[in-house]
């Protein structure tokens, strides 16, 4: 018979190609807004912080609300919502009186969307009755990334084509993924991660030893990933003086293609491999790949660790997920929204330390990338503790005892 969730896992994967949308599109017209509407460019980069701000938030409220709200109504909000905030940036600019207000208004918008994908999609799959769960989760996760790649380069070969002034109609052609996968999630089957009651809440959580490296991890699994991605464009073309055109696609554009062969390729071979030893060798390929980018003194050797990063952050965020799924297996919601915040928590303050120490030393991008060293480093330091401590027996039932 075929298999009723393979269903949800395609709503899943779509899921994740919105939250792309969401995260990638806005940026690629920053330099349009400020153009077009008068816009200070310092205003705008306000745009991209009331994002993951909203996500953070987005994450505290799934926390403690979404049980009762329910999966499917929740997953169903999310896709009308990102698709709302899409189209609100073509019409709500125009509609306001302040362009910016507008387009702000509709980047909150589909942040909520985007952030409640984040925190729902994850748990949805884990919840799936599918074999090899971490292989499965690292391949819905590398979903993101296609969906990132696919952003920017349909993007521009669009604006190439047809102009960048009609940015609004591809703006609305996004947003028919999103109000596509409303009918996906609105049919398939979903399950709940937990049974009613038997969820831990977020109390309980905090008494299990294993949840607090979780988080540890999942902090440095989203700085070492997005430090590296919001960076890599600007330090193409800067530290290694490569065109904004060419460094677009060989910056952040590669970055997503390794990250999303990382996850690929531990989706398919997962059952065979170590995830905690994967994780270890991750952090210890995502540590040679910023002293390659901080130290390299050849233009081709810092080039090859920004892409090669990508590669090693990969795992790092849906491994996580899997680790902790395992190990509190009645985490439940509450589990995967902190989880979810640890990650752009880590998101927003590995990025502000590379701009903040790059400043510091002179515009130096690359002692920059150099402090973001600690991410990685951390990391294999959690993981390794992961390891030593054994089973979830040792660690989650000794705050019970």
């Amino acid at each position: 018979m075929k298999n009723p969730y393979k269903k949800t896992l395609t709503a899943c994967y779509l899921g994740f190609v919105t939250q792309a949308i969401c995260a990638n599109f806005a940026p690629l017209l920053f330099l349009t807004f400020h153009n077009t509407y008068n816009i200070p460019l310092g205003k705008i980069a306000f745009i991209s912080t009331a994002f993951f701000f909203t996500q953070l938030l987005v994450d505290l409220f799934c926390a403690r609300f979404v049980d009762g709200i329910g999966y499917r109504k929740s997953v169903v909000a999310s896709e009308i919502l990102s698709a709302s905030g899409l189209i609100g940036l073509t019409v709500l600019p125009e509609l306001l009186g302040d362009p910016y207000i507008g387009i702000l208004l509709s980047a909150i918008i589909y942040a909520i969307g985007s952030g409640l994908i984040e925190v729902l999609v994850s748990p949805i799959v884990e919840a799936c009755p599918f074999d090899r769960k971490d292989s499965v989760m690292s391949l819905l996760h590398s979903f993101y990334c296609w969906g990132a790649v696919g952003v920017i380069l349909f993007s521009t070969a669009f604006f190439a084509i047809f102009g960048i002034e009609n940015w609004r109609i591809l703006a609305c052609i996004w947003a028919l993924i999103p109000l596509y996968n409303v009918y996906n999630f609105s049919t398939c089957p979903i399950r709940h991660p937990a049974e009613e009651g038997e969820a831990r809440g977020i109390r309980k959580l905090f008494r299990i030893p294993v949840f607090w490296v979780s988080i540890v991890l999942m902090v440095c699994a989203g700085a070492s990933e997005i430090s590296m991605a919001q960076w890599a464009s600007a330090y193409v073309e800067s530290a290694l003086g490569i065109s904004k055109s060419i460094g677009d696609i060989a910056g952040p554009s590669l970055f997503a293609v390794t990250m999303g062969l990382s996850r690929l390729l531990y989706g398919k071979y997962g059952e065979k491999i170590d995830l905690l030893k994967f994780m270890i060798g991750s952090g210890a390929l995502c540590l040679v790949c910023y002293l390659m980018s901080a130290l390299g003194q050849h233009p081709a050797l810092g080039l090859a660790g920004c892409i090669l990063c990508g590669f090693s952050v990969g795992i790092m965020w849906p491994g996580t997920i899997s680790i902790s799924s395992s190990r509190i297996p009645l985490g439940g919601t509450a589990m995967f929204a902190l989880l979810a915040m640890a990650g752009d928590l880590g998101g927003s303050i590995g990025p502000g330390i590379v701009g903040f120490v790059t400043e510091s030393s002179g515009d130096s991008l690359k002692a920059g990338l150099l402090a973001a060293c600690i991410f990685p480093v951390v990391l294999i330091l959690s993981t390794c503790l992961l390891k030593m401590a054994g089973s979830q027996k040792q660690m989650s039932c000794a705050a019970e005892q």
